[in-house]
């Protein structure tokens, strides 16, 4: 497939998921913060709950969230659609099937939104679980995605 980019240009695609992928990582950290803040909500009485209601985290939370399912999962795409640009196709290893699967564990956590609304505790804690695993999941994807950043320089140069 030959795409009427230019050559030039090529190359510095390869930037683009990582960068928006390092942002999507911190914005996890804050939904998780969010994620803390409504269950303690929950838990609280009198005043505290007052004050903590007032910080509307539940629905930061939900925007968040919405944002980072949309952005995972166009930055996954992305990210294969680069690499196939670049070098006609993709390289099968542990980055792209951690990816993969942590677009697959994000959409689950989300759908089970209408399920926590509705008050079921198991819906709750297996969202929790998803995220926890998918956050772990996106940590190690930091590491191996550095690593193939620093091959890509190093063939750049």
């Amino acid at each position: 497939m030959n795409l009427p980019i230019p050559e030039s240009v090529k190359p510095w695609l390869n930037f683009f998921h990582p960068a928006i992928m390092f942002v999507l990582l911190g914005v996890c950290f804050y939904a998780l913060y969010l994620g803390l803040k409504i269950r303690r909500t929950r838990t609280a009485e009198g005043e505290e709950k007052k004050q903590l209601v007032k910080g509307q985290f539940k629905d930061k939370h939900h925007k968040i969230g919405s944002l980072l399912l949309a952005f995972m999962v166009l930055a996954t795409l992305g990210g294969m659609g680069v690499t196939y640009i670049n070098n006609e196709k993709l390289f099968l290893g542990p980055h792209l099937l951690a990816g993969l699967g942590m677009t697959g564990l994000i959409a689950v956590s989300a759908s089970l939104t209408p399920f926590m609304q509705k008050g079921k505790e198991w819906a709750r804690s297996t969202h929790i679980g998803l995220n926890v695993i998918l956050l772990g999941i996106f940590i190690w994807q930091a590491f191996t995605g550095v690593e193939i950043l620093q091959r890509i320089i190093g063939d750049m140069f």
